[in-house]
């Protein structure tokens, strides 16, 4: 465990809350500790579920610090993507049920760690966005593939492409969350769900789920490693510098297209 993210075990199930205030954004420490955890969790067989929020009452995560990738250093990038990658890749390959509990805004990398649980509630006032291309990125952990496997390939692009934020209830509707519960029981909803998985047969579970995610391993395999390539080739444009530092000094950013 580390400062930013705590690890709770209630019965078969652990509670891992992200915790680094005020945005509980993600770090490169934080990342590799997530792929620990995970990991760990695989080999406890005394753990059946797990369930991912955020601390506090604002947000589940909003992604990764914009202040690494500031300098538009392509080996920050690289690295960086590939800590992205390998931690949620790492939590979507989980054997038992993943659950996130989506109590706030839930930004880039903080929807991507979401969009690679199996399951996601999200509390009434949340809000739910991939707005990396505002800044001159991508989604780099998933989102371009998960995305639009969960919601078609329409809305992935209105997300992705335009921007487009949505709200919880839109979400529910399109398909993005399975559920949305009122403001401050996403945690309580999640673990009630979690309590279901210890009815199931562990193996069974862990098997129905390989199954299931089967039908898009064939493209999303391929897929991945090229979202982080392009990732990492956007640090040649002056977009890039010019959308993050835009950004950390709250203002409109002048793009370029190169």
């Amino acid at each position: 465990m580390t400062a930013q993210i705590k690890v709770e075990k209630r019965g078969t199930i652990a509670i891992l809350t992200m915790s680094n205030p005020p945005a509980n954004t993600w770090t490169r420490d934080t990342l590799v500790n997530l792929k620990e955890i995970v990991t760990e969790l695989n080999l406890d067989k005394n753990i059946y579920s797990l369930v991912i929020t955020g601390e506090g009452e604002k947000f589940f995560s909003a992604g990764a610090d914009l202040n690494v990738f500031a300098s538009g250093d392509k080996g920050i990038a690289a690295d960086m993507s590939l800590v992205f990658g390998e931690a949620f890749e790492t939590l979507s390959d989980f054997r038992g049920v993943s659950i996130a509990a989506i109590n706030g805004f839930a930004m880039g990398g903080g929807l991507e760690v979401a969009l690679a649980c199996d399951i996601r509630i999200a509390e009434a006032q949340a809000q739910m966005a991939l707005p990396e291309a505002k800044v001159g990125l991508l989604p780099c952990a998933g989102g371009t593939q998960n995305l639009a496997w969960l919601v078609g390939e329409g809305w992935a692009k209105r997300m992705i492409l335009c921007g487009e934020r949505l709200k919880a209830d839109k979400a529910l509707e399109i398909g993005l969350v399975e559920e949305v519960v009122e403001t401050g029981s996403s945690l309580q909803a999640a673990l009630a769900l979690a309590e279901k998985v210890e009815q199931q047969s562990p193996v069974a579970v862990t098997a129905c789920k390989a199954l299931i995610q089967k039908g898009r391993f064939g493209t999303i395999n391929s897929a991945l490693p090229l979202e982080r390539e392009l990732f990492v080739t956007l640090f040649d444009s002056k977009d890039q510098t010019e959308g993050v530092n835009a950004f950390l000094e709250k203002r409109a950013p002048k793009w370029v297209n190169g």
